[in-house]
């Protein structure tokens, strides 16, 4: 590893991150802070983030296209609930057909952010691989830093220990680092989970296995929904794109929003609507009691939507099953529960769920003192108490992700434009009393709780409070008098940088 000696670049904004919210935020720079010189760093080689890392069999949305995609880009493929290439294809498109793929920078990694508060500005220590894999770092500072790398651990998922695993002699696969060369055709395959992913891989090797199982501690939610929106393309044949796209995403936004708080103040009748749904597919009102009735009410964790009920075909049809029961030990043919059970398998999938990791690792320091961040409050959704010109992007819980990222980054936006308004060289949230603690994912979800505690905290009142509600926030958000909550610091009274040669 080397170190780089010229005089560090300065620039405007740094996104971190070129996943889906990054290439929103840098759009939303270009066209609402027409000047400001930026850079998006993307660790990995390519863009996409989530869409480009995960290569399991059958990865898609679990939400729909007119709200997963961006507001200004319209969605024009068939399926709403789309595979994971297509929103590769759309994101890199995005990229493309507005210039934003030029300014990212990638197979480079944030090392360290420390904030100086004498010249206000960030000094990013960066991590950077050429295409041989030769490393350097190197400095970089801005003035304002915004972390769009999500909140999953993109090098390390959540992988349990098994006991007995060691005896297994088949192969043994996560989905987030999936083999370019399995082959699972003909092969009995066990998937141990029942979230999102599980849900997607087994209806997806289904298809080839001779019989894919899941294996699930305990039920979770699972909802058929149509893969295609008839509506959508009802309304897409009678008007252009853009006013199409407007129209069906406030549909969907609506119906989202509805249907969510249909479940949170009647969950019984939420209880009796999803198990009937599931009854009338499988015919099977036993297999829905022990297998598809969680403990818990629906959207107390994320629920798990499965296009055109493939799941459930593919139960069906006798190529996939649900087994409902602990995990005893592995044994060399597959593994032992605590029924007595063996359940044989050539390969086991460990869909066991995903790491949380704050704001893609990033660490900020202030005058060289590393931030608690577990002390510290999100204002807006966005940014965080003790920490100068420093936003982070955070999805929703309840609906498509795009939808709080694209409000978030025009909101970053919106505070760029005060800033030079009012002639600040930094801003930060400061709230007026004592706030309440929440925690900043209000989930039962376990990936959720195992992290969150690493997290920054809301709290009980607007702005602090991180509202489940894109209405309220599409309302509110961009009305926001910054100068209520938002302390600035003067360019008069910062330190002019000594000029770079």
């Amino acid at each position: 590893m080397t170190q780089t000696d010229a005089a560090p670049e300065h620039l405007d904004v740094v996104i971190v991150g070129a996943g889906l919210s990054g290439i929103g935020a840098a759009y939303r720079l270009q066209t609402e802070c027409r000047g400001k010189t930026y850079a998006i760093l993307e660790a990995r080689d390519s863009l996409g983030g989530t869409w480009d890392l995960f290569r399991y069999p059958g990865i898609r949305s679990d939400s729909d296209m007119f709200t997963l995609g961006y507001p200004f880009k319209p969605w024009r493929d068939a399926k709403s609930i789309a595979d994971g290439p297509s929103i590769l294809r759309y994101i890199t498109e995005t990229a493309t057909e507005n210039g934003i793929d030029r300014h990212i920078r990638f197979r480079t990694k944030v090392l360290a952010a420390d904030w100086d508060s004498d010249a206000a500005r960030w000094t990013l220590t960066l991590e950077r691989r050429d295409a041989s894999g030769a490393v350097e770092t190197h400095t970089l500072t801005c003035g304002f830093l915004y972390a769009c790398a999500g909140y999953y651990h993109y090098d390390q998922p959540y992988a349990p220990e098994f006991p007995g695993i060691a005896s297994f002699t088949g192969q043994v696969v996560h989905p987030q680092f999936w083999p370019e060369d399995i082959d699972y055709r003909g092969k009995r395959v066990v998937v141990i989970g029942s979230g999102a992913t599980a849900v997607t891989l087994v209806p997806a090797m289904a298809e080839q296995a001779q019989l894919v199982t899941m294996l699930q501690r305990s039920p979770t939610w699972i909802s058929a929904v149509p893969g295609r929106d008839k509506l959508a393309d009802r309304i897409r044949e009678l008007l252009p794109p853009r006013p199409a796209h407007r129209l069906i995403r406030t549909k969907n936004i609506l119906f989202g929003i509805g249907f969510y708080q249909y479940c949170r103040r009647r969950p019984a009748a939420a209880r009796k609507l999803l198990t009937g749904l599931t009854t009338r597919i499988l015919k099977d009102e036993q297999a829905v009691a022990e297998h598809f009735t969680p403990s818990y009410n629906p959207w107390d964790q994320r629920l798990c939507a499965v296009p055109d009920a493939d799941f459930f075909k593919a139960m069906k049809k006798g190529t996939a099953e649900v087994v409902t029961d602990h995990i005893d030990t592995f044994v060399p043919e597959g593994i032992r529960l605590k029924s007595g059970r063996v359940l044989e398998a050539d390969i086991v999938i460990t869909a066991t769920g995903l790491q949380l990791l704050a704001f893609g690792g990033i660490a900020p320091s202030v005058d060289g003192v590393r931030v608690d961040l577990s002390e510290q409050f999100v204002w807006q959704g966005a940014m965080l108490t003790g920490v100068p010109n420093f936003a982070v992007c955070i999805g929703y819980t309840n609906a498509s992700w795009t939808l709080r990222a694209d409000l978030t980054s025009r909101l970053v936006c919106k505070v760029l434009n005060h800033m030079d308004r009012r002639d600040y060289a930094a801003v930060v949230p400061e709230p007026r009393g004592t706030l309440e603690e929440h925690p900043l994912l209000d989930l039962a979800s376990g990936y959720i709780q195992r992290s969150i505690g690493d997290f920054p905290r809301q709290g009980g009142r607007h702005p602090w409070k991180v509202r489940q509600n894109y209405l309220l926030d599409s309302a509110t958000t961009l009305r926001t008098d910054l100068g209520k909550t938002l302390t600035g610091t003067p360019k008069s009274a910062v330190r002019r940088p000594a000029p770079v040669a």
